[in-house]
C-alpha cells in the first residue's frame, strides 16, 4: 500500500529543529543559513542571466525574421523607389 507523503507537524518541526541544534550547535547555525542565502541568490541571479540570455536571443531572431518577411514582402516599385 502507498501513502502520500505530507507537510510535517508542529511536533516533527520541533524534533527537527532541536536536532539540528544538537548536530551543529547555537554558533554554526546563522553560518549555515547565510551560506544558504548566499546559495539561494547565486541561483536566483543564475536564472534571471539565463532568462536574459534567452529573451535577447529570441528578440534577435524576432528581428532578423522581419528583415527576412519586409524584404520579400516588397513590390518591385518598392524597391525601386528606396534606391531613386
Amino acid at each position: 500500500m502507498i501513502t502520500a507523503i505530507s507537510m510535517p507537524g508542529n511536533q516533527e518541526l520541533i524534533v527537527i529543529v532541536l536536532i539540528i541544534l544538537i548536530f551543529f550547535g547555537a554558533k554554526k547555525i546563522p553560518e549555515l543559513a547565510r551560506g544558504i542565502g548566499k546559495g539561494i541568490r547565486e541561483f536566483k541571479k543564475g536564472l534571471h542571466d539565463v532568462h536574459t540570455e534567452i529573451t535577447a536571443e529570441d528578440d534577435e531572431k524576432s528581428k532578423s525574421n522581419t528583415k527576412v518577411a519586409d524584404k520579400y514582402d516588397r513590390t518591385p516599385d518598392q524597391d525601386t523607389d528606396k534606391k531613386a
